[in-house]
């Protein structure tokens, strides 16, 4: 059967690019060493916030939004960096124990979620690189989508990119498992549920609890700096920049297409 790789018009390009960074060093150092054997790679494993949709910033605001309404705008003390990745669960237990709201965590979560979900619809915060890149991966391997996000979320995502649906053959949400990122136990039902070894699956990246929950699984993992800078995600397997150097990792040499991207317009100047 014929797959058909569709390309779009329009593209994304990470806010920290790698070049004339440092880190660039760094990373043509470990091109020169290896790094990752794709050979070993049987599976790839999606993060979906800040890899497949440009959505942190969007649950920044979503939150920003909320505790504004609670009076606590300037005083919430959160440092959303530190939460990407991390499941909606993590930090409203650390905003309850920190400010004691007259809401039960039940009615925080719900109330960011719906914040988010109209925030998502109006958006549409869709990466198409990473369409792109997962329709070229699909075509040689397996996927599964592994998300700190509830599966509502997900499926919205899924509407927004309605062929995104056709190409993950697993997907699983922080719901189906006991412990969020950087706990391995997306990673690791999302490789079971593949019926791949975790050391055979390269997980998709763009958080450290991502990073750190991919080496907890035993997995590879290639960081993409779409909301970090490279240091912040030094533990991954690889860092780049560009979907079109995850495609040249693990399909070969210039699969992945060697164009610099700008991202739509509405997308310009989030951080």
């Amino acid at each position: 059967m014929q797959t058909l790789i569709f390309r779009f018009s329009v593209c994304f390009r990470p806010r920290f690019p790698l070049q004339s960074h440092p880190w660039q060093i760094m990373n043509d150092a470990w091109k020169s060493t290896g790094g990752l054997d794709a050979s070993r790679i049987q599976a790839a494993i999606f993060d979906m916030d800040g890899v497949l949709v440009d959505s942190e910033p969007l649950h920044e605001r979503a939150y920003r939004d909320i505790f504004a309404e609670m009076g606590c705008a300037d005083t919430h003390g959160v440092d959303f960096v530190s939460y990407y990745g991390r499941s909606d669960w993590t930090l409203w237990t650390d905003f309850i124990e920190r400010h004691r709201p007259a809401q039960p965590i039940e009615e925080l979560l719900a109330w960011k979620q719906r914040h988010y979900l109209e925030l998502l619809r109006r958006e549409k915060p869709v990466i198409p690189d990473a369409i792109d890149l997962a329709q070229q991966l699909h075509a040689r391997f397996p996927l599964a989508l592994a998300s700190g996000s509830l599966h509502p979320v997900i499926q919205e995502v899924f509407h927004l990119a309605p062929v995104l649906r056709s190409l993950f053959q697993a997907v699983v949400s922080v719901q189906d498992v006991p412990h969020g990122k950087p706990a391995p136990d997306v990673f690791l039902r999302a490789a079971s549920l593949l019926g791949v070894p975790p050391a055979a699956c390269c997980v998709i990246e763009d958080a450290p609890a991502g990073v750190e929950a991919a080496r907890a699984a035993g997995m590879a993992v290639i960081a993409i700096t779409n909301s970090l800078p490279p240091e912040r995600l030094a533990r991954a397997t690889r860092v780049v920049s560009r979907y079109s150097e995850i495609a040249d990792l693990l399909l070969g040499p210039g699969r992945g297409g060697d164009s610099r991207f700008r991202p739509p317009a509405e997308l310009r100047g989030r951080g």
